[in-house]
């Protein structure tokens, strides 16, 4: 993989021309820099942005200032690649909070070792109604620990206005939830997302994390995508290289609270 020239790509499509994710959501282009603008419930947050030393203080003002008058907090997502070189810093000056940085991580489908291989009773259901729904998020408060009402609105939210851009998917051991993921699309674009990939302690290392990104990958196959891109944790990386999925870059969360 020429990962200079995918990174490219996947700057121009995803970011510089990043559609909503969510029915309702909009994006902006403000100077250098592009944002999603949703409702309280939905994500906010800069995508991309193309700052210089000497415009990168004045740009974040802007940013704060705009989210601020909406009402919203926010997330600056910054990729290890923006300049300036010390704009995490100037985040943090400003007022923000880093999060864990995690790996982008893209894989070119035609390379990937795809294996769909299930321990023994265990099964892979696509939740397309509030039930299934359901059951993805009960693995997801579990895996991660946090509250999962906003991922439960979103999914229902994609899944009654366009379900054609997204895949949710639970692995039930007999009827129980132990592991579940998502999968988005864009319309005619080059990438597809994986997110969300979590299995519960007690499953971990049956290869339920593997099987997952194996089916949502022959997913965006069928719908004509060529690569598959993660935002890795330490944990998810070294499976996803193994599967053959590259690093490109690191991004870093860096969130304004008002």
């Amino acid at each position: 993989m020429d990962h200079a020239a995918v990174l490219a790509r996947y700057d121009l499509e995803m970011r510089r021309n990043a559609r909503p994710d969510a029915p309702g959501a909009r994006t902006e282009r403000a100077g250098a820099v592009v944002r999603q603008v949703a409702d309280g419930r939905g994500w906010n947050g800069v995508v991309w942005s193309g700052l210089d030393a000497a415009g990168a203080d004045r740009a974040i003002a802007g940013q704060i200032a705009y989210f601020t008058d909406l009402g919203r907090d926010f997330e600056w997502k910054l990729y290890g690649h923006d300049g300036p070189e010390d704009l995490g810093e100037r985040l943090s000056a400003a007022g923000f909070r880093a999060e864990e940085p995690e790996t982008l991580m893209v894989g070119e489908i035609a390379d990937l070792t795809l294996e769909e291989r299930l321990p023994d009773g265990v099964r892979l259901v696509r939740a397309a109604d509030a039930a299934g729904v359901g059951l993805v998020v009960a693995v997801h408060e579990r895996v991660f620990g946090t509250d999962g009402t906003a991922l439960r609105d979103h999914l229902l939210a994609r899944l009654a206005a366009d379900p054609g851009t997204v895949l949710a998917v639970v692995a039930l051991a007999g009827e129980v939830p132990v592991a579940s993921a998502r999968l988005e699309l864009v319309p005619g674009g080059d990438f597809a997302g994986l997110w969300g990939g979590g299995t519960v302690e007690e499953w971990r290392g049956r290869g339920l994390y593997r099987a997952l990104v194996a089916h949502r990958t022959r997913v965006a196959a069928a719908h004509g995508c060529r690569h598959v891109q993660v935002d890795a944790s330490v944990m998810s990386r070294p499976v996803l290289e193994r599967l053959g999925l590259h690093a490109l870059t690191t991004t870093t969360p860096y969130l304004y609270k008002r």
